[in-house]
């Protein structure tokens, strides 16, 4: 397993592949949906390009999970004739996929006019929001954990059963179940020794309550590595299943009667040293340890500024139509906005703990978010929050977070949460203007999309009676 902050010699990267026999390699990219988009290069073509970058066509910014191309967005569409756009290979990601014979792979990143870093793509859009944490000074860890269900089922019984009467990989609410996990040892034990090959380490994975749902840890990192791990995990976790006749989703909630699937993001902000580089030095900014509770002023901050902002990102943090169907009472998703320590019923839950383990929890992302997307939103709110010199005015809740008098409630819909980012004046100052106007076409593609559906629900209450 690589070190993510161990320098990447990028000549040195070239020079093994060069030597290495394999005639091709695997390079990918996420769009904003965050779904992998990726091809196979023959490996001259792939050398080529990590000098000069290589042409991706510009319709997966153009279309959505469904590829269906939108029909209200300015970057691309039947307007410009879906052109390429230049995709740039990140060598420093380089790493080996154990189930497809150690094929080299790599992610790359979009960059537009100029070779500047294109506003509209996900992964650059985190790395503007790192860039600025690190000119205040900061560096932020970043841990990610996903639930999500698991079918014995394929792509092609899911289709053809039309998404109805799934066979569970396992019946029943059984959280933490140490016999659900050994009826499917050879995948569980796939899940941990392949991920930890393909340098997507786990701290820990587990059978969360309810039929066939699973819950993984990745081991925190900085907050590029971090999203790209994310990224990375929820497409292997379904290439992997698929060895075994197992289909994954991370579906927000896929079922009425069940809960939903988180996406939770754990967060710390490190002081940098004088070379901009965290050191053994460098001190976990949170953390203080004359505090009561061991909160900083700078993590108080960065709560409020969280809180302020949720209801103006939560469409980066809940993306889908199906994402709000997560965030109701009772069913383990926050749905106000509220803080607490060590409460899981609330948005922002700070864990106090060591000088090195204090953090936040932001529970608000579901399992179906674009981890890049998420990440940027978490760190962004908060270190608006620090700019802006918020102070943490609301208390801590104790006990329920739901539906505490006085305390303001996330949107309820997809439409909702999307007004409030187009109009949102901080979410253009972090995140520009050209991203949020692209992303806000988009999601009102999406709630377009579910209006202009009937479904099932219609059907079995208006169909007979009406």
């Amino acid at each position: 397993m690589s070190d993510p902050h161990a320098p990447v010699d990028p000549q040195a990267v070239i020079d093994e592949l060069t030597a290495a026999p394999d005639d091709y390699v695997k390079v990918a990219v996420v769009d904003v949906d965050g779904v992998l988009r990726g091809k196979y290069l023959d490996k001259a073509k792939f050398l080529s390009a990590t000098r000069s970058g290589f042409g991706f066509c510009n319709v997966v910014f153009g279309w959505d999970s469904n590829d269906q191309c939108y029909d209200n967005t300015a970057y691309t569409g039947w307007h410009s004739g879906y052109p390429d756009a230049e995709v740039r290979i990140d060598l420093s990601t380089m790493r080996r996929i154990p189930w497809e014979q150690d094929r080299y792979f790599f992610l790359g990143e979009f960059v537009g006019t100029g070779s500047q870093p294109l506003d509209v793509c996900p992964r650059q859009l985190l790395r503007r929001v790192i860039e600025r944490a690190a000119a205040s000074g900061y560096e932020a860890k970043v841990g990610l954990e996903f639930e999500w269900f698991n079918f014995a089922e394929t792509p092609h019984s899911l289709h053809d059963k039309g998404f109805r009467d799934l066979t569970p990989l396992s019946p029943g609410m059984f959280g933490y179940s140490i016999l659900r996990s050994s009826q499917s040892q050879p995948f569980f034990d796939a899940l941990l020794a392949d991920l930890r090959a393909f340098d997507v380490p786990l701290e820990g994975l587990h059978c969360e309550t309810g039929p066939g749902v699973l819950e993984a840890a990745i081991l925190y990192s900085d907050a590029l590595t971090a999203a790209d791990r994310a990224v990375l995990f929820k497409s292997s976790a379904k290439e992997i299943g698929y060895r075994f006749g197992i289909l994954p989703t991370f579906m927000a909630r896929w079922n009425t009667d069940l809960p939903g699937c988180s996406g939770h993001a754990h967060q710390s902000l490190w002081s940098l040293g004088a070379e901009g580089e965290t050191t053994d030095e460098s001190t976990n900014q949170f953390f203080d340890e004359g505090d009561p509770r061991r909160m900083s002023d700078t993590f108080r901050s960065y709560v409020a500024g969280q809180l302020a902002l949720l209801p103006e990102i939560l469409a980066l943090l809940a993306p889908t139509v199906n994402s709000y169907k997560r965030l109701v009472d009772g069913f383990w998703a926050p749905t106000h906005l509220n803080w607490g320590i060590d409460n899981r019923t609330v948005a922002c839950r700070v864990i106090p703990g060591s000088a090195a383990s204090t953090r936040l929890e932001t529970r608000v992302p579901g399992s179906d978010v674009n981890p890049y997307l998420a990440v940027a939103a978490c760190l962004g709110a908060g270190l608006w929050g620090i700019e802006q010199g918020l102070t943490l005015d609301t208390p801590a809740t104790i006990g329920s977070g739901y539906g505490v008098d006085g305390v303001e409630r996330l949107p309820r819909t997809l439409q909702a949460a999307t007004e409030r980012l187009a109009g949102s004046k901080a979410a253009r100052d972090l995140f520009g203007d050209g991203f949020v106007d692209h992303y806000v076409s988009t999601r009102e593609w999406e709630w377009r999309q579910f209006n202009d559906a009937v479904t099932d629900w219609e059907l079995s209450r208006y169909f007979e009676i009406i």
